[in-house]
């Protein structure tokens, strides 16, 4: 596998777009002093992945996106795009040529492409995983790293036999694997906490519906009583009615006259 090309469009010092291509052999890039030759190595660095601006000797990542100059301006979007030669299938790609590319805007948005195809940092990462290319690795050996090497700082001389021997991978997968257990555990903890809340609840609403069967049965119990007492009511007073009646039918009819002259 072989870096073919690197695209770089406002990024850093470079406003307009620069296409360099890597031919066979070894390519040299030379210049005096701050004509942006490091610019190229945090460029390639970048595009694999970088996340800490300080490997990118810049205070934030908005840093990145070329800030103009007296007579140009600033631009909006920082892009940069690094082709690889994959004749040989290092790449878990179907493709013989992979290019990632990735894109910051200045209102903080960002976009990783891989052969032009929307992905995530996680698709760019599994890809160069195992192979030697990445944001983090020795592909990309700077100054101040050697000097790490030599002295095995941070057990840097033990990271790159690792890299070598390729069990960095294993390694990678073993953090992945270790923080889904970490985060299933946490989610663990929060379903308890949900059941214990739930099983507060279900009693509340059990004693609720306790409450409301025997709510309904009184009710029931109440609509037959009442009218059990408006049908004894109701023939009571019929009784009172016809015992009137049958007594004003009986009386004499002076009664009645006598009524009539007062």
């Amino acid at each position: 596998m072989q870096v073919s090309k690197l695209e770089i469009k406002g990024f850093k010092s470079f406003g307009d777009k620069v296409v360099i291509n890597f031919d066979e052999g070894i390519t040299g890039i030379v210049g005096p002093n701050g004509c942006g030759k490091s610019n190229i190595v945090d460029a390639i660095r970048w595009v694999l992945g970088e996340q800490k601006t300080r490997n990118l000797r810049s205070e934030k990542m908005e840093n990145v996106i070329f800030n103009g100059s007296r007579n140009r301006k600033p631009q909006q979007l920082a892009e940069v795009s690094l082709t690889f030669n994959n004749n040989k299938n290092i790449l878990p790609s179907a493709y013989s040529e992979v290019t990632v590319t990735r894109k910051y805007f200045r209102n903080g948005d960002s976009e990783y492409l891989l052969n032009s195809v929307p992905c995530r940092l996680k698709d760019i990462t599994d890809l160069f995983l195992d192979t030697g290319i990445g944001s983090d690795s020795y592909a990309i050996i700077e100054l101040k790293m050697v000097d790490e090497i030599l002295n095995d700082k941070d057990n840097s001389r033990r990271l790159l036999f690792e890299e070598a021997a390729g069990i960095s991978k294993f390694k990678v997968r073993k953090k992945q694997t270790l923080r889904k257990l970490e985060e299933t555990d946490a989610d663990l903890e929060r379903l308890e906490d949900v059941l214990f809340e739930i099983g507060k609840n279900l009693k509340s609403l059990e004693r609720q519906a306790k409450t409301a069967e025997k709510y309904l049965k009184l009710k029931e119990e109440y609509k037959t009583y009442s009218l059990e007492y408006a049908r004894r009511n109701i023939s009571h007073h019929q009784q009172n009615l016809e015992t009137l009646e049958k007594k004003a039918w009986n009386m004499p009819a002076a009664i009645f006259r006598t009524t009539s002259k007062i």
